[in-house]
């Protein structure tokens, strides 16, 4: 199984990605491993990359490319991999796909996370966390028995800055920017398939199964 997850912030792709890499015995992908990995090992890529980003700088499309093609070609890969993160742009998406060809191999489906504004919004602010443990809450979706307490140690919950309302609307509005094209691209290919993740995650993971196949 070669599959890409689409969404936006506060879509539920997370929370899928560990049931699908469980029920598949698949590595998950995301780029920013990638970048601690070969940072951490000292690789070419690696030192490419920690220039760029000490300098403040985003990595640019090509190197990222070079990173991912670099990981798919591991060991792990061989049965498939899901792709958390990556591709970005339709630039990513073009190279990953003639990377693939040139394996003799194709993607098998782009997951893509339908969710209403209101409801992003609404996910990604309602979350708190445990100033003590770190241990994470939701006002709406998974609320702590005392309110602003947490269950398991008794410290106190916050909202981290990247969860306000303003934050939230910007990765948002970066997202739909950036990546949302995406969507149009892979429609072309016809790789892309579409889910509603407002649903229940274990109906939604059902969903997802049936489409991609046992």
């Amino acid at each position: 199984m070669r599959a890409v997850l689409l969404g936006p912030p506060g879509a539920g792709k997370g929370t899928q990605a560990v049931r699908l890499v469980e029920k598949y015995n698949v590595p998950q992908i995301s780029t920013g491993d990638i970048f601690r990995r070969n940072i951490k090992e000292g690789t070419e890529l690696g030192k490419k990359a920690q220039e760029y980003m000490n300098a403040g700088q985003l990595v640019p499309d090509e190197l990222v490319v070079d990173l991912v093609k670099d990981r798919l070609m591991q060991d792990d890969c061989k049965n498939g991999y899901l792709l958390d993160g990556f591709p970005r742009t339709i630039y990513q998406a073009e190279q990953l796909d003639r990377f693939l060809s040139g394996q003799g191999q194709k993607l098998d489906a782009v997951i893509n996370f339908e969710v209403g504004y209101d409801t992003l919004i609404e996910r990604l602010t309602g979350r708190r966390v445990c100033k003590a443990c770190g241990a994470g809450f939701h006002v709406k979706n998974m609320p702590p028995k005392v309110d602003g307490v947490c269950d398991s140690c008794g410290g106190e919950l916050e909202q981290r800055k990247d969860d306000t309302r303003e934050t939230a609307e910007n990765r948002i509005s970066v997202y739909e920017e950036s990546t949302a094209p995406l969507i149009g691209y892979y429609k072309e290919t016809g790789a892309l398939k579409n889910f509603n993740a407002e649903k229940d995650p274990d109906e939604l993971l059902k969903e997802i199964v049936a489409e991609l196949g046992e």
